[in-house]
Parts: C-alpha cells; sequence; structure tokens
C-alpha cells in the first residue's frame, strides 16, 4: 500500500492510501478526490485522469505506451510530466507520490 497525495488545481490536498495493484485513478476515485472524472472507467480511452507527477516519481513509473500518449493529445496543457493516472499501478516503490490535477480538472 501507498500513501498517494493528490493536490487539486485549487492547491487543496488528498492523502489517501492506495493498495498496491491499483491505478493511482482507481485510488482517487475510490476516495472521492476531485478532478479525476475517469469517463472511460481506466480504459485509457480519455484524458480526463490527466496529472501532472511529482518529477523525482518519473523514472520509477513504467514507460509510456503509444495509447496513452495519443490520449494525452487529447489533454489540455500537456507537459514533460504529465500521464494519465489510470496508467500508473501502484506499488510500494511509489509511496509518497504526488499528484497534480490540471486547471481544465476542477
Amino acid at each position: 500500500m501507498a500513501k498517494i497525495k493528490y493536490i487539486e488545481f485549487n492547491g487543496k490536498e488528498h492523502v489517501v492510501d492506495v493498495k498496491n495493484g491499483l491505478s493511482v485513478m482507481e485510488g482517487a476515485v475510490k476516495n472521492l478526490v476531485p478532478g479525476i472524472d475517469a469517463d472511460c472507467g481506466g480504459a485509457c480511452a480519455c484524458a480526463t485522469c490527466h496529472v501532472y507527477v511529482d518529477e523525482a516519481f518519473l523514472p520509477m513509473l513504467d514507460g509510456m505506451q503509444e495509447m496513452e500518449k495519443t490520449m494525452l493529445d487529447f489533454a489540455e496543457k500537456v507537459k514533460p510530466n504529465s500521464r494519465l493516472s489510470c496508467q500508473i499501478k501502484v506499488s510500494d516503490a511509489l509511496d509518497g507520490l504526488t499528484v497534480r490535477m490540471p486547471e481544465s480538472q476542477h
């Protein structure tokens, strides 16, 4: 289990325990964190779970697949640390992960 910190665009923080094997998106949805809508339910078919990942954690994440890159084309204000939270699997190594939601998802 890992503690994940979700930060809304307005700065409000939500720190939740997320079980290993779940996605960062699932952790947000199960804990009613605003700003991650997950319209496609985690199928990597939309960009409503777009987050900015704390850069210190980027090397710990699996590489981005082509489908995720394609879906990020539909997101607003994509940055080098942009990821879809449905594609980030939680593990003990991600304990302390911080993700921020973009303005378009408030």
